[in-house]
């Protein structure tokens, strides 16, 4: 049920995170798509403007050349009461000098000049079209009947950027009707036609480039904008994930907690309760042990049992109440291999009857911590007696301190049967035991001393190969 609860606060929270999310990617993929269609709209205008543009230049371009025509070459001619035979060498290189004086410095591919009669070529700068009859196109028949026209032949799209593809090509072909002037004439009669064409291959390509560069540009900006939001929505993912971790850990500890000071109080009423009447026991059994011995010598062994047992009693009952009443440490420097050694000696020889070795690898010269002198020996006899208990056929305790980083490492290692996973995993729950006989109180008050001076322990183990204890505490400030 608090595993339920615990997933809909956290869907309930992260709701609004994830319309975040929706909003903020539909406003990039809006962003782009806008970007993108506005940069084509931009790019073909801009195509378009340089074609209209052209148009109207090609226009006015022709209708010079066209006066120029007149002015230079037709009426010096009329003035000497001279026909116009652009057959002749000395009247075309007249005319040819004054086309080319008109169209200089223009990107002209050719200009034609139709004759009004049956469409033959009466010049041109392309000199094999010269005599030549019906080369013109449509815009012949509309100059004749006095109208100008352009036409465009273009061949060119953003698809010419791809490798392999065909080259731009911008053909633009203006054609005007060649008239008479006033006042120089009596009316403004056709006398011929005028085609200019123009290659604009090149400005074609340049703006077909201009607009590759703008979508790749846009393209390349849009998706680093589209980085960086992933980016920081996946970022806060992450710690918001981080978030429902911490806060699930924090609520199964504090839980734990709570289970755990509703068992110590229940288990500090019941072993005060025991503690008494186990005293009077105690007290009452060595009475009677001296009694039997005056009065049935050889029996007094009965009596010892009952003392030994209620000892052992008195020491499970004393377990539960410093689990379930643990003292605040009084902290202060202390070395932590005076404490080793201490544990060490104590226990060096009653572990010796079992056949088990304590072996001692001591940093020298390792910095003070701030510890509770007696219950950081506390701890580190339980862990050593529960190494010793792991090895019934003996064997070595291998106790090293080091110095690591900023923290001291105090490393309890024995040779016993060791543990699996799952028993590595509740190591340091209350009451779990792999003993026949135990509380399994042990490792979790050495758990909680430990935590109680800021630091750290953690377990390593494998079946058939020994247990190792790191305890990790804080280097004190000098």
């Amino acid at each position: 049920m608090t595993d339920l609860k615990s997933d809909q606060e956290e869907q309930a929270g992260s709701k609004p995170f994830r319309l975040v999310k929706f909003f903020s990617y539909t406003s990039i993929g809006v962003v782009i798509v806008t970007t993108l269609v506005l940069a084509w709209v931009i790019s073909n205008y801009t195509t378009k403007a340089l074609l209209d543009r052209s148009k109207e230049y090609n226009l006015v371009l022709a209708k010079n050349l066209s006066h120029q025509i007149f002015q230079q070459f037709v009426l010096p001619l009329a003035l000497q009461n001279r026909q116009i035979a652009v057959q002749d060498p000395r009247q075309f290189k007249k005319l040819d000098d004054i086309v080319r004086n008109a169209t200089h410095g223009v990107n002209i591919k050719s200009v034609t000049i139709y004759s009004k009669k049956e469409n033959i070529v009466s010049y041109s700068t392309n000199s094999d079209r010269m005599g030549k009859k019906g080369l013109a196109g449509e815009g012949y028949d509309l100059a004749i009947e006095g109208e100008s026209t352009s036409s465009f032949e273009v061949r060119g799209s953003l698809l010419n950027l791809l490798p392999g593809s065909p080259d731009v090509s911008c053909i633009i072909k203006t054609s005007i009707p060649l008239r008479k002037e006033r006042p120089f004439s009596v009316d403004e009669s056709v006398m011929g036609v005028i085609e200019i064409v123009q290659d604009l291959s090149d400005d074609l390509e340049a703006l077909i480039n201009l607009q590759g560069t703008i979508l790749i540009t846009s393209i390349v900006i849009m998706a680093a904008l589209f980085g960086v939001l992933s980016m920081i929505v996946h970022r806060a993912d992450l710690i918001i994930e981080e978030r429902a971790r911490e806060r699930r850990r924090l609520e199964e500890k504090l839980n734990a907690n709570q289970r755990l000071a509703s068992l110590g109080k229940m288990v500090a009423s019941v072993s005060h309760e025991i503690k008494n009447p186990l005293g009077i026991i105690h007290s009452t059994a060595e009475i009677l042990g001296k009694r039997i011995a005056k009065v049935a010598p050889g029996k007094e062994h009965l009596a010892t049992i009952i003392i030994d047992e209620t000892t052992r009693l008195d020491g499970i009952v004393r377990e539960f109440l410093d689990f379930a009443r643990p003292r605040s440490p009084k902290l202060k420097n202390v070395a932590i291999n005076d404490i080793i050694r201490k544990a060490s000696s104590f226990m060096g020889a009653n572990l010796a009857k079992r056949g088990v070795t304590v072996r001692l690898n001591l940093a020298d010269n390792l910095p003070w911590i701030m510890g509770d002198y007696d219950q950081l020996y506390q701890a580190v006899m339980n862990i050593v007696v529960n190494g010793a208990q792991a090895m019934p056929q003996g064997g070595e305790v291998r106790i090293t301190s080091r110095l690591h980083g900023h923290r001291l490492l105090v490393e309890i290692a024995d040779q016993g049967c060791g543990m699996d996973a799952k028993a590595v995993e509740q190591a340091f729950n209350p009451f779990f035991t792999t003993k026949s006989r135990g509380t399994g109180l042990g490792l979790a008050i050495v758990k909680n001393i430990v935590e109680q001076h800021h630091a750290e322990i953690t377990v390593e183990s494998n079946e058939g190969r020994g247990t190792t204890f790191t305890l990790a505490f804080p280097v004190a400030r000098k």
